[in-house]
């Protein structure tokens, strides 16, 4: 149990990454917020971790907008008394070359990827200074590290992530606020179901391991980052990709 007694709130919480982080969260003893602007999904999510003798609500949020992450900061602090951890996990992809990228679909990566990251955390940083500090992970990615052709715009955002890591671990070390990243490699979850078969045995055989990663993998990473056995761990960018070096 080595969540035992702490509140998180996880973003993007109800499928991939942020499903298996919130139900690997909840069987190490934490009350979760599972927040997510898939209603039915994170609503499974929370009945998931319920089912296993666990603690969570869920939260409708769209992290891209200011308020909604504000309500969901003041709606954990009502259900659970406080706010321990916070896993910017929240993603979406719109992909395509810069050169026939819509404004739209630029925009839309930015808004969540990014702006989303610093609404949560804005809000969260606050509570948790004028309390018993926290824990805040973001999630990076190894296209953040390396870049990728086809995602300028998620490429952007996973490395706007790793400079506000860096920036919110200085800003908020001395309030007690620990700020890390984790930098994914490939995972398999519902972003790639729309990469053919071939690409993805190209991808498997870059790695070491020749598999993708799973859920189970950065979930891990996720907990570890948040337990206090990495207490003395701040403003790093854990990269879990199985040792993938994208070209």
């Amino acid at each position: 149990m080595r969540l035992e007694g702490k509140v998180a709130i996880v973003t993007g919480g109800a499928q991939g990454i942020g499903e298996t982080t919130s139900v690997l969260f909840a069987k190490e003893g934490a009350k979760v917020v599972v927040a997510d602007f898939n209603e039915e999904k994170g609503k499974a999510t929370v009945e998931t971790i319920k089912e296993n003798g666990g603690e969570a609500i869920f939260f409708k949020i769209d992290v891209s907008n200011y308020e909604q992450a504000k309500n969901m900061i003041e709606k954990c602090h009502e259900a659970f008394g406080n706010l321990d951890i916070l896993v910017n996990n929240a993603g979406i992809t719109r992909d395509g070359f810069m050169v026939k990228m819509t404004e739209a679909d630029w925009d839309a990566v930015i808004n969540v990827n990014l702006k989303g990251v610093f609404n949560c955390s804005k809000h969260a940083a606050i509570y948790m200074m004028d309390n018993d500090g926290g824990v805040i992970i973001n999630a990076s990615s190894v296209v953040g590290l390396y870049g990728n052709i086809g995602q300028v715009n998620y490429a952007a955002t996973k490395f706007g992530v790793i400079g506000m890591t860096k920036t919110l671990s200085k800003e908020l070390g001395s309030r007690g606020v620990r700020v890390n990243a984790v930098a994914p490699g490939y995972t398999n979850t519902a972003m790639m179901d729309s990469v053919p078969d071939k690409v993805l045995t190209k991808l498997e055989n870059k790695v070491p391991q020749k598999r993708l990663g799973e859920t189970e993998d950065i979930a891990y990473a996720y907990l570890y980052l948040a337990s206090d056995e990495a207490k003395y761990v701040n403003g790093e960018v854990l990269s879990v990709d199985g040792g993938l070096v994208l070209g």
